[in-house]
């Protein structure tokens, strides 16, 4: 997978939003303020990172020399993921469920607030 499709299938999400909170070279992904991936943009081979499970995280880790804890996070629960050598359905897989964490940990209220915007017809 290339930057172009993975950011393509982040913005098709409800909510998401790109934004540069660190510098211009971090790309972060946010749905309700808060972040559920960072893609390096400088970085060769397409790096990402993403929030996952612990339990998965370490299963992951363990099955894929390429997906290591994210530097500068909480590496019980963040991957740093280099795509490269990685199936598809695996990345858009582990970035539904970095999404999905963050997305059930906003607010009801903000929850609702997305979901009336996306809604709409």
């Amino acid at each position: 997978m290339d930057i172009t499709q993975i950011l393509d299938y982040c913005n098709a999400k409800k909510g998401v939003k790109e934004t540069f909170p660190f510098n211009e070279e971090m790309l972060v992904m946010k749905v309700g303020g808060k972040m559920f991936m960072l893609v390096p943009l400088e970085t060769q081979p397409l790096t990402i990172s993403v929030k996952t499970d612990p339990e998965w995280s370490e299963e992951l880790r363990a099955e894929f020399p390429q997906i290591t804890g994210a530097y500068h996070m909480n590496i019980t629960h963040w991957n740093s993921v280099v795509c490269e050598g990685l199936k598809p359905s695996l990345i858009l897989k582990m970035i539904d469920q970095s999404y999905d964490l963050i997305f059930d940990s906003l607010t009801k209220k903000v929850k609702d607030e997305i979901n009336k915007y996306y809604t709409k017809g």
